[in-house]
């Protein structure tokens, strides 16, 4: 049994983050192994998930893993804790346009069995919050809300006035937040700046986050609560078994494996292991844990790298892998760069295998905003004042390092930029919905795009790429 809240709100902005993190924080300093979680497909805020327990932040997503590894997966990076805090995405029942409740943090809750904390920005009303509460917590009988806690909160008189009306809601007041500038996050044009970009700043507010939570929460009421939790009847997710299951799948050399499944100690044939650099810095801040264990699991050695402070490629790079991230915020940086843009050029002249998502795409253009880039792909790509996000349903239009031709995959596109051509002569993908369009690019070893995908959900995708460095 793993003790576990999810973190909920009626709507985006209403300070799920805050809480989250605060409570992740203010358990950890109180000597609890926490276990932070983050439904949906946001990259950002698992980062100061991670800086307040230690333990990396990590994402359950309905949509691109399936609801049937969304336990699993959760088992899997709660091993050993004593608490888990799941915190939600956007309002409590929103998930995947179109799709009903799939990928809602209403659904994850219910595949987890937790109990749900709703946090209510209570700024603008007084007793309209209990027909708000009312409302949440009778939408779906198999959505069990333990309690609220109250932001946003300006003085005693407005508490008293809350407190009065939500004691005839029958959910309990398990804490209230006062308005409080220390615990902001700054955000921008994608939502908050990830930690990696300002460490110092990122530590303090975090602080002051756990410092909120301990003053104006029932620490004692919602770790009861977390702990009524029942036990979930499934296996952990193991990317070492999963490794096995997808080996050889693509028709070159299988890896050789210790024993256990653990990490292998060479190729067949006895090649060395392939070494596979992962971009990360402060350009490069998206990215699934769960990749680096399923290409460690397929045999890679990863090595990180940033290139905005390294000239070089790991010696011995065998393939490369760039998410998401930032680069249109450092694109002079990165531009400046010289030797590390024509050591990547020169990696994807030869074959070797490339995987870049979104901010690798726009790395490894001829340009981003007039600055030169890497040069691999004959495009160009800019800033845009159109936000492009939702989930993506796409099929690969052309053998790659990651997919054979026709294989379906989940992914996630959010960014304000632009890329011209939008696809290649070998597109990368062919998108089912919001509208049918082929994008990204197949050339020779690289496979780039703007769809992010988790390969938790695909996990051959980790296998073939490391079959092919080898």
């Amino acid at each position: 049994m793993v003790a576990r809240l999810v973190i909920a709100a009626p709507s985006s902005g209403a300070g799920k983050t805050t809480v989250a993190t605060g409570l992740m924080a203010a358990f950890a300093g109180r000597g609890l192994a926490v276990s932070p979680h983050k439904v949906g497909p946001d990259y950002i805020d698992p980062g100061y998930h991670a800086l307040a327990t230690g333990r990396p932040g990590r994402n359950l997503d309905a949509y691109m893993c399936g609801t049937g590894l969304i336990a699993p997966l959760f088992l899997h990076g709660a091993r050993g804790c004593d608490l888990a805090v799941v915190e939600g995405v956007m309002g409590l029942y929103d998930g995947a346009a179109d799709q009903g409740e799939l990928a809602s943090t209403a659904q994850v809750a219910k595949l987890l069995k937790a109990p749900v904390v709703l946090v209510v920005d209570a700024s603008s009303q007084s007793r309209s919050v209990a027909a708000l509460v009312h409302g949440f917590a009778s939408w779906d009988p198999e959505v069990r809300i333990g309690g609220v806690i109250l932001n946003k909160v300006a003085t005693d008189r407005h508490e008293h006035l809350l407190r009065e009306a939500l004691g005839e809601s029958g959910v309990p007041v398990l804490g209230v937040l006062r308005r409080a500038p220390a615990v902001a996050t700054p955000s921008r044009h994608l939502g908050l700046v990830p930690v990696a970009e300002r460490q110092a700043q990122a530590v303090e507010a975090v602080a002051a986050q756990a410092e909120q939570v301990l003053a104006g929460c029932d620490m004692e009421a919602l770790l009861a609560l977390a702990r009524s939790a029942p036990d979930l009847h499934a296996e952990p997710w193991s990317a070492e078994v999963v490794g096995r299951l997808h080996a050889g799948g693509s028709g070159v050399p299988t890896l050789a494996r210790t024993p256990s499944g653990g990490t292998p100690v060479a190729l067949a044939g006895g090649m060395p292991t392939p070494r596979v650099a992962v971009a990360g810095g402060a350009a490069f801040t998206f990215s699934y844990v769960e990749h680096t264990e399923l290409l460690q699991a397929a045999g890679a050695e990863v090595v990180t790298f940033d290139p905005l402070r390294d000239e070089a490629l790991p010696e011995g790079t065998r393939g490369l892998v760039i998410g998401g991230g930032f680069p249109e915020m450092y694109g002079a940086e990165l531009s400046a760069n010289e030797p590390l843009r024509k050591a990547v050029a020169e990696l994807a002249a030869s074959g070797a295998p490339v995987a870049a998502e979104c901010a690798g795409l726009l790395y490894l253009a001829r340009s981003l905003d007039g600055r030169p880039m890497c040069g691999v792909l004959d495009a160009d790509a800019r800033m845009s004042e159109r936000l492009t996000l939702g989930y993506r349903d796409a099929v690969a239009v052309s053998d790659s390092v990651l997919a054979p031709a026709g294989a379906r995959m989940r992914g996630h596109e959010f960014h304000r930029t632009v890329i011209e051509p939008g696809a290649g002569p070998l597109a990368a993908w062919g998108l089912r919905q919001p509208e049918r369009r082929v994008e990204g690019f197949v050339q020779g070893g690289v496979h780039a795009s703007y769809v992010h995908t988790h390969w938790a959900g695909s996990p051959e995708a980790a296998a073939r790429f490391v079959e092919h460095c080898a």
